[in-house]
């Protein structure tokens, strides 16, 4: 079997103590690729690291998570762009709106979204979409600002199935599942039948959002073959079809 978890911080100080052997469980688990979106200026070092140790199951993206968006957002947006012409980077992320633990940077959100859009555009890769609590400012800025060239994921896909149709409607767009599919009261099993299944990836988010039965406990890569099989239950697949289905779905989005 071959996974891809196309989400998972594996850089956190959370695996400083096991970072390696955490590793080969996922690798042991079937997944043999994984996907580091960036968070802030701290986060790129160790991500690179990673990497370097890994060059052909590990592949970074850049970009400036919304909960890092501050009043300095600018000069920071500048420094990863700096960063960004000069590394190979697989995607724009992890960027865009999260309006639930704070709302006080609110319209800077707004723009450090539509800058990140723009390096998108420029560089002809995809977008890594975090939204929390901030569906309807995302996809309004989207409507504003899709013109054909977007293509992206809406990681850890928590909406409802009319925003799915919508998100579907911009053509370009995938939908990231995590381990809230596996949640009893998640939701996101009851809407993913709905999704085109040529737009379903997998991804762990670790360390967060781990799936049943370690839910509420750290989250790692090997635990993208969790998602995979409750996905696979949902959508009535073996867990081999799912696998194929997916790994190709990324691997035709991030271009690996």
């Amino acid at each position: 079997m071959f996974l891809i978890d196309t989400h998972t911080h594996l850089y956190s100080s959370q695996f400083d103590e096991d970072r390696e052997e955490m590793v080969q469980r996922a690798f042991d688990a079937g997944v043999k690729q994984m996907l580091l979106p960036n968070i802030d200026l701290e986060s790129i070092h160790g991500m690179k690291d990673l990497v370097a140790a890994h060059p052909d199951a590990m592949y970074p993206m850049m970009g400036l998570h919304p909960c890092s968006v501050k009043a300095d957002f600018q000069e920071v947006l500048a420094t990863l762009k700096a960063e960004f012409d000069n590394g190979e980077y697989i995607a724009v992320g992890e960027m865009g709106m999260d309006l639930y633990w704070d709302k006080t940077f609110l319209e800077e959100q707004k723009e450090a979204f539509r800058i990140q859009i723009e390096w998108a555009k420029e560089k002809g890769l995809p977008v890594v979409l975090h939204v929390r609590d901030a569906f309807d400012e995302t996809l309004s800025l989207l409507d504003e600002l899709n013109d054909g060239r977007l293509t992206g994921v809406f990681h850890c896909f928590t909406g409802t199935e009319e925003q799915a149709k919508h998100i579907d409607a911009y053509g370009g767009f995938y939908f990231g599942i995590g381990g809230v599919v596996t949640f009893k009261n998640g939701g996101v099993d009851k809407v993913l039948p709905s999704i085109d299944r040529s737009k379903i990836i997998l991804e762990t988010d670790s360390p967060y959002l781990a799936p049943k039965p370690h839910r509420g406990k750290r989250n790692e890569s090997a635990y993208t073959q969790l998602v995979a099989q409750r996905s696979a239950d949902v959508l009535e697949m073996s867990i081999d079809e799912l696998a194929e289905l997916t790994t190709a779905n990324a691997q035709r989005l991030f271009n690996i």
